[in-house]
């Protein structure tokens, strides 16, 4: 199944080489463009995308609030983020708006295609060591980062649900996790599940975000 890519950035020269990237890849097509999250917008009205591939930093509307509001459709595509690190706040606001994760605009080209490819399958993008860094710089500014659990959802998770949400939030994955409590990677894939319709969330990414969020991981990536 070919996956339709929409590029959202005021730059055209990014956005022509985003294009070529795409282009030379059998399941990937580049079914739209915008230079702005006003004409995003407008362009999703009538284009069916399936991965949102949005810059931060835009004139009329940034890339945070368009996320946002794309987000809050229904059957709405999944948005990437794209960022440069002196941009880290927007890329969190950007996750907590809903997007399924975001990429470094330097990333190599093959990076971006399996994030494009993962976000697409319904993974979240949070493993790599950038999201990392970005979680522990930003989740102490977050109001309710303190020691103790305060989102009062929490206390729905069985004792080995939060230990996998913890895990989760570390960025490992469900195989490395399954090694960690030494499980099963199904039993793991079963235990997410549960944590995201118990604590009402979409993705991974939002288990991460949640779990700064309430001091359930703490900057420095311990629970």
């Amino acid at each position: 199944m070919t996956i339709r890519v929409m590029l959202v950035d005021d730059q055209v020269l990014l956005r022509t080489g985003f294009r070529m990237v795409l282009a030379a890849q059998p399941d990937m097509e580049v079914v739209a463009e915008a230079g702005d999250g006003v004409e995003a917008l407008q362009v999703l009205r009538s284009t069916a995308v399936d991965v949102v591939l949005m810059d931060v930093r835009m004139p009329k509307l940034d890339g945070v609030e368009t996320t946002r509001r794309i987000c809050a459709e229904p059957d709405a595509p999944k948005v990437l983020i794209l960022t440069t690190f002196d941009l880290d706040e927007y890329a969190f606001s950007g996750l907590k708006a809903g997007a399924s994760g975001f990429m470094l605009k330097d990333v190599p080209p093959g990076d971006l295609l399996a994030a494009i490819r993962a976000v697409h399958s319904g993974d979240a993008v949070v493993a790599p060591s950038t999201t990392r860094r970005l979680l522990d710089r930003f989740a102490p500014m977050l109001p309710s980062a303190g020691k103790e659990p305060r989102h009062k959802e929490l206390e729905r998770l069985t004792e080995r649900e939060r230990e996998v949400m913890v895990l989760v939030a570390q960025g490992l994955s469900n195989g490395e996790i399954a090694a960690r409590l030494v499980l099963s990677e199904a039993t793991v894939k079963t235990h997410v599940g549960r944590i995201l319709t118990k604590l009402g969330l979409r993705d991974r990414v939002q288990v991460v975000v949640l779990a700064y969020e309430t001091g359930l991981v703490r900057a420095g990536g311990h629970g």
